[in-house]
């Protein structure tokens, strides 16, 4: 799979069953962040990868409801950084836009790899630091449930997700998202 495939191929699944979590894979999605551009190669992102079942259920409390979907997660990216760890410049704060690519290339990675990787805002960053001893100066800026995709839709999704789980969910144009030269409104 190149890499159009995989960014056609990527959804944000919910329907998933489980699927054994290697070292191999890890270290894989780990290296594409690794090797993701940087300002000043500062590399300010951080992961932790959560497998072990304790720790996966503990994290179940950090979920926000309406992610009850993601229990069935054989393991959780958890993504975070601090604006210390990159550039700063007057105004312009570059570990969330840097973090954020390092975290695609996991994303598009995963997908080559068969795996659905759904990032997700409804979480507590405090209860994930206290969980997984983050220190309070780190922003946990979100969650990866990775999993397999399961043809059975996950009874624990309400109905909009239901829907969006037959059928990916309608984009802008790309006449509303690109502009040649100059902003137009």
């Amino acid at each position: 799979m190149d890499v159009k495939e995989a960014i056609f191929h990527r959804r944000a699944y919910r329907s998933l069953e489980p699927v054994g979590i290697t070292l191999e894979i890890i270290n894989s999605l780990a290296e594409s962040a690794r090797l993701s551009p940087s300002c000043f190669n500062n590399q300010p992102w951080r992961y932790i990868f959560v497998t072990e079942p304790e720790v996966l259920k503990k994290m179940h409390s950090a979920l926000s409801e309406g992610n009850d979907w993601a229990k069935a997660a054989s393991m959780i990216i958890v993504v975070f950084s601090r604006k210390e760890n990159d550039c700063l410049i007057r105004d312009r704060e570059y570990y969330l836009f840097d973090t954020g690519m390092a975290t695609a290339f996991i994303i598009l990675r995963a997908t080559e790899l068969g795996l659905v990787a759904h990032p997700i805002a409804g979480y507590s960053p405090k209860k994930t630091r206290e969980i997984l001893g983050i220190p309070e100066e780190m922003n946990v800026i979100t969650l990866v449930i990775v999993g397999k995709h399961s043809s059975k839709m996950n009874p624990l999704m309400n109905e909009t997700q239901i829907e969006i789980e037959k059928e990916r969910p309608e984009r802008l144009s790309t006449e509303e998202i690109v502009f040649m030269n100059r902003y137009k409104n």
